[in-house]
């Protein structure tokens, strides 16, 4: 079996990731077309694409900012977002529903916090589903708070994860 590569977005993947994004989370929790052109074009070093036999199969994207507020929908559109800042807003964590199952997405996060940790960034913050929240305490993130995001129609809880530095 052919291992998972990893790399940086490009504008060119924004339609398979559009797909993916709107056929693995569920009505308007998807993220539209343009926002995820939009976190290609403003910040792709915090858009990872996972490949499998060349077929982009997942991908996280993110943004920075130096004060975290997980309810504010405007950074979803990367306003306010600052490269230079030390603190990193997962926006999307996607693994093609056809390749879930196999371990893909505990990768994905894995190799992103690495890319992260190497760009000096200081922490990761996240929102997710109850059902998430045992998985991301397994992969190092500490539970928040429940956030004041009703994104989707949904309840959400904030996550964060310290990075280590050397």
């Amino acid at each position: 079996m052919t291992a998972p590569t990893f790399r940086t977005a490009i504008p060119a993947d924004t339609d398979r990731c559009f797909e993916i994004e709107t056929t693995a989370y569920e009505g308007d929790e998807a993220a539209t077309r343009e926002k995820i052109a939009t976190r290609i074009a403003q910040y792709p070093e915090g858009f990872l694409i996972m490949e499998l036999d060349g077929e982009i199969i997942g991908f996280i994207n993110s943004g920075c900012a130096f004060e975290v507020v997980m309810s504010d929908e405007a950074f979803k559109e990367l306003v306010g977002h600052d490269a230079a800042a030390p603190n990193v807003v997962i926006m999307s964590v996607v693994i093609d529903p056809a390749q879930q199952g196999k371990g893909y997405a505990s990768l994905l996060m894995r190799t992103f916090i690495e890319r992260m940790t190497g760009l000096g960034k200081r922490t990761i913050h996240l929102m997710c589903k109850d059902r998430h929240v045992p998985l991301y305490e397994r992969m190092g993130y500490r539970y928040v708070k429940p956030s004041a995001s009703d994104h989707g129609g949904m309840a959400w809880h904030e996550m964060v994860m310290e990075l280590a530095h050397a």
